[in-house]
């Protein structure tokens, strides 16, 4: 007859050969799935790292590089939605365009890099004074800025200007080749109702801009407002 052990010796060298290619088999799936792990790990790392950069590259070709408001590309891009926002809400939206007053004469006196810091401390003022989240003030172009002032109407627009000309004359910027002798600014405003008429962004811009040469026409440092329920022309300055 044959012994116990002579037969449960060869299972138990199957069952260790079995239990160590299983053992192997485990070892290589674990670090299978680490590797997987960590590479997938990584690509999350890179895609946030890369959408962040796409963020970042966005943010800056939405601004502009010398007074960090926004730029004409950012205006555009926000400003058909503020409209379609305003209509299906019923209130207005304004649209004031501000030109520095003589600013060549200032560069040619004072050199371009007193312009920079003088367009820097106006972007700051804008900055301070537009504070409601849709509020957007954007450098224009050159001296040129533009504020897209959602919900606000003639009398807040002529509110808002009268007050931005008051912090820039605190400022005391002194400019040798202005009649004033300060740095001052030149503003038009347009106000529309988008729930009551059909007015484009570029309409808007043109009667804002419209409104600011009609300012400049009658002896800078004021501003003049065009919009629907105001006769195109008219024009006020701070006392």
């Amino acid at each position: 007859g044959l012994s116990r052990e002579s037969i449960i010796a060869p299972w138990r060298q199957d069952a260790i050969k079995s239990l160590l290619v299983l053992l192997v088999l485990v070892m290589v799936l674990a670090l299978f799935g680490w590797v997987v792990l960590r590479q997938v790990r990584e690509r999350i790392v890179i895609e946030r790292a890369l959408h962040q950069a796409h963020q970042t590259l966005k943010t800056l070709a939405l601004t502009d590089s010398l007074t960090g408001l926004g730029n004409r590309r950012r205006l555009d891009a926000v400003f058909e939605a503020e409209l379609r926002r305003a209509r299906r809400q019923a209130y207005p939206v304004c649209v004031v365009m501000l030109d520095l007053d003589h600013f060549k004469a200032y560069n040619d006196r004072y050199g371009h890099g007193a312009g920079d810091q003088c367009l820097q401390r106006v972007g700051e003022l804008l900055r301070q004074a537009a504070q409601r989240p849709a509020d957007l003030a954007v450098r224009y172009g050159g001296e040129e800025f533009t504020l897209l002032l959602p919900d606000t109407d003639v009398r807040g627009a002529k509110a808002f200007v009268e007050s931005l000309q008051q912090a820039l004359r605190k400022e005391m910027m002194v400019h040798a080749g202005s009649p004033l002798g300060i740095v001052s600014f030149s503003a038009g405003i347009a106000v529309a109702e988008p729930a009551r008429s059909e007015q484009s962004a570029q309409q808007l811009l043109e009667a804002a801009d419209a409104a600011l040469y009609e300012a400049k026409r009658q002896g800078r440092d004021r501003y003049a407002v065009a919009d629907p329920e105001v006769r195109h022309g008219d024009a006020g300055s701070p006392a």
